[in-house]
């Protein structure tokens, strides 16, 4: 049994939840608003679970579904796309849960020197494969884990650049989301 090739990638659901989780962390980081505490870390928790955790690890589920067995997708790219929408998705549920629960953020420290490497693996496929708003997005995120670790390890600054990160990258993926709507529903040919 085969299936044809689909164009329709699920992009914009990974873009969406991920760029919709960095709009809620941001400013809460940036700007202390809101003002943590256990019913603000609850309720980040559970958005950062499901927005940013559920959509994209369903985006690299279907990626790697479509790219292995059933073959409907065909852009090399895609695999790594597949991993890390996959990644961070499982990531997200890691650190939705530990803000929910007020664990001890000090062990991101480790995990963002893990997902700055895949950032950048990302960031040279993307390029490298000639689609730069896609390398731009990787170059954010690389950015992203840089901040996590500095405001981990407590450095007093990290936090705010790292809110300020997640707004900027969170805006961006907003704009990723939109292209991909509008190209894959409108046939439009936004840089994508």
């Amino acid at each position: 049994m085969s299936f044809a090739i689909t164009p329709f990638v699920p992009l914009a659901l990974g873009f969406f939840g991920l760029g919709t989780g960095y709009l809620i962390y941001g400013p809460q980081e940036l700007l202390g608003w809101p003002k943590r505490d256990e019913r603000v870390d609850a309720a980040t928790g559970i958005w950062g679970i499901w927005l940013p955790g559920f959509c994209q690890f369903v985006t690299g589920v279907i990626l790697f579904i479509g790219l292995t067995w059933f073959k409907v997708f065909n852009e090399a790219p895609l695999y790594m796309a597949a991993l890390a929408f996959s990644a961070y998705g499982i990531h997200w549920f890691a650190l939705g849960y530990n803000r929910y629960k007020g664990h001890d953020p000090r062990p991101n420290a480790g995990m963002s020197v893990a997902f700055f490497i895949i950032s950048v693996l990302g960031m040279s496929v993307f390029f490298t494969a000639g689609d730069w708003p896609v390398g731009l997005l990787f170059l954010g995120l690389s950015l992203v884990y840089i901040s996590e670790f500095i405001a981990t390890i407590g450095i007093a600054v990290g936090e705010r650049l790292l809110g300020l990160m997640h707004i900027i990258v969170g805006l961006w993926l907003m704009y990723l989301m939109i292209a991909a709507v509008y190209n894959m529903a409108l046939g439009a040919h936004l840089p994508l």
